[in-house]
């Protein structure tokens, strides 16, 4: 009987270590925190692939849970003024410096995108929450989060629109001039999936007709900026990497644009591309526009071209019109539609699948003329910014916070 129970525990004990244990590169910092944040990562994800196939709950159903676990009801404190309002239909939540006696001065302002793949997240998040009120307190800045709408509820355009009407009443003189903002000190700035719309929403607005008051900045963390070739050297390099394995950031793409699981399926062969966007893949060419030292072992294959491909619907226009759209991959737009952005800063992680999308957009942005701030993590992992909470509190996360932060000071 003892002996059996050895057994059992030994048994039990191997297939937990086997279960954590991943073969995470020696040059990431707290790998064991990181194996053991990702196995939770990891189980809820198998619990909503098999939640999927029993037909209980969608997967990204199942997902959500990662947001519900760290939402958390904003509130003021002794620094920091908080307020949920809405601003063109839209919710919000507003961080100001709680104003002292006489107190007139104009201050800067960051509109904060969350990410999650378009499908999670929320402004609400302790994380989001957390960084929001650094950001007023460090900076004594004006904080909006935005609360756009998620897909699959909501495919593209809507998260994007969400957004971009936030931003175009928050431009108004006016409403600046409630909140105390200097219209010469706004940025917009967002991570992973937030970094997405705050690049598209930057590029949109300079043709915006009449608009007055512009951008001076966008910080863009880990950025996703295109969905046409999802097999650069980053995509395959870092395939299986915690917290943002390709198989996920593929099915963020697709759920992006449609429930329509073909689309999925041909993004994981990278199958997706129709001869529409087909005519776009000049600009996300790694083989130009990603530094030699990133080619590493991989050879540039453009991704094939197949008639029909990106079917399916996505409100009126379908999956294969959004694949070539800038406003869901702002890579996409030509070297004209850049020269006049604001100035940028573009973190990027080596461990992340994302990486290359970072770094192409570094570069085209440079060619264009515009001011960039580079930041590359060599020890980095996708969503490592947003790692600050215990017990997944992380030591890179605070370098890299307090790293944006200082961008921002010294360029807003």
């Amino acid at each position: 009987m003892r002996f059996g129970s050895i057994i059992l525990i030994v048994a039990l004990c191997s297939f937990t270590a086997y279960y954590i244990y991943e073969p995470i590169p020696e040059e990431i910092e707290e790998r064991w925190k990181l194996m053991l944040t990702n196995s939770f990562f990891r189980s809820l994800s198998h619990l909503a692939d098999l939640s999927e196939l029993l037909g209980l709950k969608d997967y990204m159903g199942v997902m959500y849970f990662i947001t519900l676990a760290e939402k958390i009801v904003p509130v003021s404190d002794e620094h920091v003024k908080v307020k949920e309002e809405t601003f063109d239909g839209v919710e919000v939540v507003l961080y100001q410096p709680k104003q002292r006696g006489g107190d007139t001065e104009l201050r800067r302002a960051v509109i904060y995108l969350h990410g999650g793949g378009w499908c999670l997240g929320s402004s609400r998040m302790s994380p989001y929450d957390l960084l929001a009120r650094k950001l007023v307190t460090e900076l004594d800045a004006v904080v909006l989060s935005v609360e756009y709408r998620l897909a699959p509820a909501h495919h593209f355009p809507v998260p994007y629109e969400d957004v971009y009407r936030v931003v175009k009443h928050f431009l108004q003189k006016g409403v600046l001039a409630k909140y105390s903002v200097d219209p010469g000190r706004i940025a917009v700035s967002g991570d992973s999936a937030g970094g997405n719309l705050a690049a598209a929403v930057s590029q949109q607005l300079q043709k915006e007709p009449g608009q007055q008051v512009m951008l001076k900045a966008q910080a863009l963390i880990y950025p996703v900026l295109q969905a046409l070739d999802l097999n650069t050297p980053s995509y395959q390099q870092n395939q299986d990497m915690p917290i943002l394995p390709r198989t996920l950031m593929v099915r963020f793409w697709s759920e992006y644009f449609t429930s329509d699981k073909a689309l999925f399926r041909a993004m994981m062969a990278n199958t997706h591309n129709n001869p529409e966007s087909s005519s776009l893949l000049k600009f996300v060419n790694w083989s130009t526009f990603l530094p030699e030292t990133y080619h590493r072992k991989y050879n540039y294959s453009a991704p094939a071209v197949v008639q029909g491909a990106g079917g399916g619907g996505v409100g009126m226009d379908g999956p294969s019109q959004s694949l070539a759209d800038p406003r869901a991959s702002p890579l996409l737009v030509p070297d004209s539609a850049l020269r006049s952005l604001p100035k940028a800063y573009i973190l990027t992680c080596e461990y992340d699948v994302l990486r290359d999308d970072g770094i192409m957009y570094v570069t085209r942005l440079r060619s264009a003329g515009v001011e960039v701030t580079h930041e590359h993590y060599d020890t980095g992992f996708h969503g490592g910014l947003m790692f600050t909470v215990w017990p997944t509190d992380f030591l890179i996360a605070r370098r890299m916070t307090n790293n944006y932060i200082k961008w921002l000071e010294e360029n807003l």
